[in-house]
Formats: C-alpha cells, structure tokens, sequence
C-alpha cells in the first residue's frame, strides 16, 4: 500500500518559486512511491470562517460545502503533508490563512479543558516558501523566518512533525530557484 502525501501550493503564481519547489518534491515522492495529492490554493473556493466554533463539537465546519471540506478529507486521509506559500509581510498569504481556519477541526480537536488536541501524531510534514527580501535578511527580517514560524504552529498544534523546511529569499534579484535549493527540496522526501 502506497504511502498518500499531500501537498499544498499555497501561492497563487503558477510556475512561481513556490511552485517550481514543490514540483520537485511531487516528483521525488512518485518516484518513491508516494500517491500524491495536489491541492493549489489559487483554484479553490474557500468561504472565510465566521467563528461559529459549532466545528468543534460536531467534527465538521457547518458551512455550505467547498474546497475546504475536500481539502480536509485529503488532510485527514494523508499520511504526510507539504505546504509551500510565498511570503506576504512575513506570513504566508491570507488565502492560505482561510483554508487553515476553515480546516481547524480536521487538524485539531479539543479536550475538556479546551486545550487543543492533535489530530495528525506520527505524520510529518516539509514546508516551503520564498519571499523577495534576499537571503540571508530573509531569515534575520523575520520574513520567510515568519512564514515558516506560523506554519510551524499551525501544523505542530496539529501533531505533524517538521522534518525540513526550505526558505528560498531574494526572489526580486534572482527569480528563479536554483538547481541546489531543488535538490535539497528533492532530498527532504527521504525524511518523509
């Protein structure tokens, strides 16, 4: 039985950085066996949450149906899972955000005392991202750093564990990812 991976593009550029990152690593994980899921945030339709918190005793979002819905049956279905969104003022962009929101129960219960409970322990997941603030004041800006970091928490408070992670900065100067920054996207597979 194959193994199912995920895999979130979270940037609205088709043939972008994030894009062409996460192409590497559809390509490695079918290559090793990987049943790949493709989900590109720029094609789906997701309401924004209203807060009505009913998700978190029914198990479901209570909203109409819409790529949310399907992409949390993907989610609850993988086995591992990869996010790539570009930076946008050092967080991933709000599109993506939503889909998060709308998704918290199939990340995420709650115990009694409301503390938050993880969903996905044992499964681990890559996040990538690539912002125009060059390398390494990407890193020191806080800016591809805090893309990372709130994607970090979001699927850490979610039980995935973060095998790697890949910040691909100056993206203004030198537009398209390198040869060695896709190997590395490549080799992160292994890890899965």
């Amino acid at each position: 039985m194959s193994r199912r991976l995920l895999v979130i593009n979270g940037s609205p550029r088709r043939g972008g950085n994030v894009a062409t990152m996460l192409e590497a690593i559809e390509r490695e994980a079918v290559g090793k066996g990987f049943d790949v899921a493709v989900v590109r945030m720029a094609d789906l339709h997701v309401a924004p949450c209203t807060g009505c918190m009913a998700c978190r005793t029914k198990g479901c979002c209570v909203l109409p149906e819409d790529d949310a819905h399907r992409t949390a049956a993907l989610l609850r279905d993988a086995d591992a899972v990869v996010v790539g969104a570009p930076c946008y003022w050092g967080n991933m962009p709000g599109q993506l955000k939503v889909l998060f929101d709308r998704m918290v129960y199939a990340m995420m219960g709650e115990g009694k005392r409301g503390l938050p409970r993880p969903l996905h322990k044992g499964k681990r997941a890559i996040i990538v991202t690539a912002c125009t603030t060059p390398w390494p004041f990407n890193i020191l800006f806080g800016q591809s750093a805090g893309t990372v970091r709130a994607l970090r928490e979001i699927l850490h408070y979610s039980g995935f564990s973060i095998v790697g992670t890949v910040q691909h900065g100056g993206t203004k100067g030198a537009p398209l990812v390198g040869a060695r920054k896709l190997r590395r996207c490549a080799r992160l597979v292994g890890r899965l």
